[in-house]
């Protein structure tokens, strides 16, 4: 039997400290508590590399709280760790001390390259088990990360002084937000990132990845105002450049999207992110769902990367919103028996039609009434480890439209594979209407262009008149559509 266990990860980051807390249980983890103080430490650092008083102070009072939280947790269930900032703090262990009893538990002071591995553990945590090569960056309060890998693996890491904090407060000091202070800043990171070209050349990834605050803030702003849905590109970089420099100064920056502790930091961190993707000669980067603070989890753990994480993360949502699994055993089979006869070359159906046959339910645990509303919800907002945010809302939609009128689904069905795979789902749950294995003897289904026929064995119609009568209001369904289902129930 499976026992949840509770772990708690400490980051104290140069813009902000965060304490995540996780229940660890069939190999995932789910999120109990997340909290986060923006702090700015990065800029309590004086002339000489000392931590002012008060941003000691404020920091103290964080870990305080903090510290209340975790009371009673044991001492190998939590880790904290520091980064660029207490890294370069000449009067770092005054702070530590203090900070480290306020707190309950050690504080360590990690390596940029350390910082790098835990950064690329938490982010290929929330992605598929593949042999992808894969470059991730993390662009930090005053540090950024960069690390190549495959899969699990990383294989170089490297730390670069420049961040949000740091290049905000550098060029563009009181504020204001010139084409000027920009071509500086992105000429200045240029300078420090020059070196990463010898590791890491164009062409040694497949994937690229961008994890933590300025990646997050730059998406969310970017998604909000219609430049892209968990992707970065350099489109999307220009808009929001044009966005900084129309608004003049910090102060006066409204985005959608833009939450108010990024506002201040959000141009040293674009300068940042629009030097690297020239650098490295980037076009598009994913937003990853992982971060540093998922990687310390992890390492809690250990947690060997082995297996299918995505379809661990399956089994533990059918768990947690008791999935009837026989039932969903028997729809997935159907769809499978459907898809494969469309497509008789194919080994298997999508993976994605596989695990919107099983988790089409998810949402009966809220109300079977609009369940199939519901289950959409749920999987596209629930965190899935090994899932990317576009295959929870391609699954998101095939679960919504699983049942129900089709009008919902017309921009969905556009894509030919799309509409097939919703329309297998569709006749998957028909023909299980029972909660029982159909009989899939002699049943054929054939397309023709953006036709369907659906045969049976003789006498099926007689011995299913349910499901004779719920296949033919289904075709009226389709009818409405762009798609065609013919019938020869015998």
């Amino acid at each position: 039997m499976n026992h949840a266990i509770a772990l708690a990860a400490v980051d104290l980051g140069s813009n902000s400290f965060r304490l995540e807390i996780g229940s660890h249980e069939h190999r995932q983890f789910h999120r109990v508590e997340y909290l986060k103080e923006v702090v700015r430490q990065g800029n309590g650092l004086d002339a000489d590399r000392n931590l002012t008083q008060e941003s000691m102070e404020r920091g103290w009072a964080c870990l305080a709280r903090f510290g209340e939280r975790l009371r009673g947790f044991d001492s190998q269930h939590v880790r904290a760790v520091a980064t660029q900032t207490l890294r370069e703090a000449r009067n770092r262990d005054e702070f530590i001390d203090r900070g480290s009893e306020l707190l309950g538990f050690p504080i360590e002071v990690i390596s940029g390259e350390e910082e790098a591995a835990l950064i690329y553990r938490g982010v290929v945590s929330q992605l598929p088990v593949v042999n992808e090569r894969r470059l991730v960056m993390d662009i930090g309060g005053r540090s950024t990360e960069l690390v190549l890998g495959c899969g699990t693996v990383a294989q170089a890491v490297a730390s670069y002084r420049i961040g949000s904090v740091a290049w905000t407060a550098r060029y563009f000091p009181n504020g204001a937000l010139t084409a000027e202070a920009f071509h500086t800043a992105e000429i200045a990171a240029r300078a420090v990132l020059d070196a990463a070209l010898d590791t890491f050349r164009l062409g040694s990834w497949d994937a690229a990845y961008a994890s933590a605050g300025t990646a997050n803030a730059v998406g969310e702003t970017l998604a909000a105002n219609g430049q892209g849905n968990g992707v970065i590109t350099r489109e999307g970089l220009d808009w929001l450049y044009q966005q900084l420099l129309r608004a003049q100064h910090i102060d006066r920056i409204k985005l959608n999207g833009l939450k108010e502790d990024r506002r201040p930091v959000v141009a040293g961190g674009l300068s940042v992110l629009r030097a690297a993707f020239e650098m490295l000669g980037l076009e598009r980067m994913e937003i990853a769902q992982g971060a540093l603070r998922m990687g310390v989890l992890f390492g809690l753990v250990d947690e060997e990367y082995a297996g299918d994480i995505r379809a661990a993360s399956v089994q533990a949502l059918m768990q947690r919103f008791a999935v009837h699994g026989l039932h969903a055993e028997h729809v997935a089979h159907t769809t499978q028996h459907l898809w494969l006869q469309l497509h008789p070359q194919a080994a298997q159906a999508p993976s994605s039609l596989e695990w919107a046959s099983v988790l089409h339910e998810v949402g009966c645990r809220i109300s079977h009434s609009n369940y199939h509303r519901h289950s959409a919800y749920i999987l596209e907002h629930c965190n899935a480890r090994g899932f990317l945010a576009e295959e929870l809302l391609h699954l998101s939609q095939l679960v919504l439209g699983h049942r129900g009128k089709l009008k919902k689904m017309e921009a969905f069905m556009q894509n030919p594979d799309d509409a097939l795979q919703l329309l297998c789902l569709r006749l998957s749950s028909v023909l299980c209407n029972s909660r029982r294995a159909p009989d899939l003897q002699g049943l054929q289904l054939r397309r023709k262009g953006q036709q369907l026929r659906l045969t049976t064995a003789p006498g099926w119609s007689q011995r299913f008149p349910l499901s004779t009568q719920l296949l033919q209001e289904e075709a009226e369904a389709i009818a409405k559509t762009d798609w065609q289902l013919q019938l020869e129930l015998l």
